[in-house]
């Protein structure tokens, strides 16, 4: 199967640099659920040009907290070399189900977000995670801001639309001005 197009795939890890002299890499995890893969088989590879390989894996492990990945046809440190810096995705419909009222976040990026006034303040760029208080970062039109993605501050969340309604506590919005 031929990617269709690339949006259609959702990145889980970076590959950062080799890791031994078996073709090993060392991956910056990008997914909440680092088990996932344990039960992959193949993965599509992006590379820095924007050309996309499917890969079969081979095996991978964790090792001192960071996930190392073996590729098949990958068995020396040289054809490793070639693979870092790529983006390890995966068809998105093998994306792991959330629970209801949570998202993921390349979900969230691109969302246009509104106050309960129907003010628009602009998209989010990004998501700063910091423990146990996730920050939407939106760039409106003038200026970069945070806001806590949180239920009692983010009312209703659109994935379909591509919106966020948001009712931010007083002074919020003035923060950092």
């Amino acid at each position: 199967m031929e990617p269709e197009e690339p949006s259609s795939f959702i990145t889980i890890a970076r590959i950062v640099r080799t890791r031994g002299n078996k073709g090993e890499v060392l991956v910056e995890s990008f997914t909440d659920f680092p088990d996932r893969f344990d039960i992959l088989e193949e993965v599509w590879l992006e590379f820095e040009d924007g050309r996309l390989q499917k890969t079969a894996l081979d095996f991978t492990w964790e090792h001192k907290g960071r996930r190392i990945l073996k590729f098949v046809d990958f068995d020396t440190i040289s054809s490793a070399e070639k693979l870092v810096g790529c983006l390890v995705q995966i068809p998105r419909e093998q994306a792991v189900r959330l629970p209801a009222g949570t998202y993921f976040d390349h979900d969230l990026v691109g969302c246009s977000v509104e106050d309960t006034h129907g003010k628009h303040l602009g998209v989010v760029e990004d998501i700063l995670r910091i423990s146990g208080n996730n920050q939407l970062v939106v760039k409106g039109r003038d200026r970069e801001f945070l806001i806590p993605a949180v239920e009692n501050i983010c009312k209703r969340i659109s994935i379909k639309k591509k919106q966020i309604l948001v009712d931010p506590p007083e002074g919020l919005m003035d923060l950092d001005r």
